[in-house]
């Protein structure tokens, strides 16, 4: 495998992981908006457990893109190419709800890596067709 889709994938790896560990330690602090906040008892509950997913997702794509630039024959290119989508557009309801921002040009940057490199990585897509 060239080294470039590695670098590009271990470069998502790390900036979801960064992105990720900063959301999480951000908690603490949307918890204060939150008390602060006049949500009803259900919105405020779901905010706090939607923060902390997200932390999640982003913490286990990069170990999946890390995974990947490492051993790049464990995942297929397209499963790569899919999960690439997930960082992109979540990027893409950022800038439409809250505009232009660091974390959504983190997200968009990572996507973009673990787009392109995926589609130099992995396995080739073994398609079978039944006779």
């Amino acid at each position: 495998m060239r080294s470039l889709p590695r670098l590009l994938l271990g470069a998502s790896a790390v900036i979801l992981a960064v992105g990720g560990y900063l959301h999480a330690m951000a908690f603490e602090r949307a918890l204060s908006a939150v008390t602060a906040s006049n949500l009803t008892s259900f919105y405020a509950q779901s905010f706090k457990a939607l923060w902390l997913i997200d932390s999640a997702s982003l913490l286990t794509l990069a170990i999946i893109f890390g995974l990947c630039a490492a051993r790049p024959s464990t995942v297929s290119r397209p499963v790569i190419v899919l999960l690439a989508c997930i960082p992109g557009v979540t990027a893409f309801f950022q800038y439409l709800f809250i505009g232009t921002f660091l974390p959504a040009h983190m997200l968009l940057f990572a996507a973009v890596a673990a787009f392109f490199g995926g589609l130099g990585a992995g396995k080739p897509s073994t398609a079978t067709s039944r006779s």
